[in-house]
């Protein structure tokens, strides 16, 4: 009798240990899907860093538009040096400091004070649709860069959501998985009952113990994932594990929910399509910037400055400073250039073929992207109807074969039966109900998945509760 009672104590605080995670998750405040996404959009750096690589691509639209500003330069240069010059031409260096005027016979080392002041400007007066080629191609870039964040926080909606609907069905399954735990527990106590009464043999004792274990384990692997599905969802959200737990009272709420969305067969919104789209427009505007790039080009230019020097008119070197620091002379020039490289044809040739083969490969990125969101909306709506017609014989299912548990369960508590037909209904109501748990999340996954392949997953999350 000792034996019994420590046996009873020793399975009660089993049971304790075995329910008491769950009671735990149901004592959390369950977290809807929107406010695990709201939470990751707000907490990944690397949408951080998306969103600054889009801020930095806004900034080079400014930045480019203020390349074709005029350019105005103020300059005052003091000088002291020689003057001794000779006739004749060379290329400068960029080292030899410019001497005029000062061609004698001799060399004279006296060295005299100058002075000179240069206000220049330049503006590109024609630029053939330069600027405007150069900024939209700006604008191209920053839209691809705002393109990838969407994309980015899309996969990223899509990876929460498929976490969430396991985590969901995990709970679930742990819920079927304590059902059979107790279920056992009862089995057991009649075993042991009608063991004491000399109905059945003392072997069947231990057979329901071995199954009861073997419900503990499978307890104790799903309570495991469920931990697990809730680090991940902790690392993406930045809300602490113990806090992430979901609701598993509305199990047939969902079908309600998703059917009233009207879910389009139309991808070109898809925010894994428009990276491309966006990437391809990129490409178009290079190539009108290269064609505009090879233009001639047309300045606007406009100088005034002022000299002074230490020589006088007759080549005397003054040695009063005065002389040379102040302005004698002012003079102004303006002019339009007019410059074009002959080799300009070939330079362009070779950029647009460059640019040409950029917009090929990213057309059939863009046509790969299209044919897999095509085929993964085609075995979507598959997986649909597979699941749907489950979910009409599920019910049939669990109900006969709770119906058969009870039926089995009394009559081994007759003597008709043995063990094994016991503990085959006992088993094939766990099946039925762990069937229930698989098939719900398999037709929740693939409405999720044809909502992300038609560009609806945004309708779709809002629509789960």
């Amino acid at each position: 009798m000792l034996v019994l009672r420590s046996k009873a104590a020793k399975m009660t605080a089993y049971i304790l240990v075995c329910i008491s995670p769950l009671l735990s998750l149901a004592q959390m405040q369950s977290v809807s899907l929107q406010s695990l996404i709201d939470s990751a959009t707000h907490h990944l750096p690397v949408l951080d860093q998306k969103r600054a690589l889009v801020k930095s691509a806004d900034a080079q639209v400014d930045n480019v538009r203020h390349n074709f500003l005029p350019s105005a330069v103020v300059a005052d240069e003091l000088t002291l040096g020689t003057d001794n010059g000779v006739p004749g031409s060379y290329w400068s260096f960029g080292i030899i400091p410019s001497t005029s005027s000062g061609i004698r016979s001799s060399n004279d080392y006296q060295p005299a004070f100058g002075n000179i002041a240069i206000l220049y400007g330049q503006y590109n007066l024609i630029n053939f649709g330069l600027k405007n080629a150069k900024v939209e191609q700006a604008k191209m870039y920053a839209d691809v860069n705002n393109a990838d964040l969407e994309k980015e926080i899309y996969l990223l909606k899509w990876q929460i959501a498929k976490l969430y609907f396991d985590l969901k069905k995990n709970t679930f399954q742990l819920e079927v998985d304590a059902q059979n735990v107790k279920r056992n527990e009862e089995i057991y106590k009649v075993i042991q009952a009608v063991t004491r009464s000399g109905i059945k043999a003392g072997a069947d004792s231990s057979m329901a113990l071995a199954e009861l274990s073997k419900t503990r384990i499978n307890y104790n692997q799903t309570l495991g994932q469920v931990f697990q599905l809730q680090q991940q969802l902790s690392y993406l959200t930045g809300i602490p594990q113990y806090n992430l737990s979901v609701d598993t009272t509305a199990k047939s709420d969902y079908n309600q929910s998703v059917q009233a969305i009207l879910l389009q067969s139309d991808s070109a919104q898809n925010p894994l399509t428009d990276y491309y789209e966006k990437q391809k427009k990129v490409y178009d505007a290079t190539e009108v910037l290269v064609k505009k790039s090879y233009m001639p080009k047309v300045l606007l230019s406009a100088s005034t400055w002022a000299r002074g020097s230490g020589i006088d008119y007759s080549g005397n070197f003054k040695t009063d400073p005065s002389y040379g620091l102040g302005y004698q002379r002012v003079n102004y020039m303006a002019g339009l250039t007019l410059s074009y490289d002959l080799f300009n044809g070939v330079h362009k040739r070779d950029e647009l073929a460059v640019s040409k083969y950029n917009a090929q490969a990213i057309d059939y990125a863009l046509q790969q992207q299209r044919l897999a969101l095509q085929n993964a909306n085609a075995q979507a709506n598959d997986a649909i109807n597979t699941a749907n017609k489950n979910l009409q014989e599920i019910p049939v299912q669990i109900k006969s074969s709770g119906d058969t548990y009870n039926q089995k369960r009394a009559q081994y508590k007759a003597g008709i039966i043995n063990l094994i037909d016991l503990t085959n209904a006992s088993y094939v109501l766990y099946r039925s109900q762990t069937d229930y748990v698989r098939t719900l999340n398999d037709w929740m996954l693939a409405n999720l998945d044809k909502a992300a392949a038609t560009g609806n997953l945004d309708q779709f999350i809002q629509s789960i509760k």
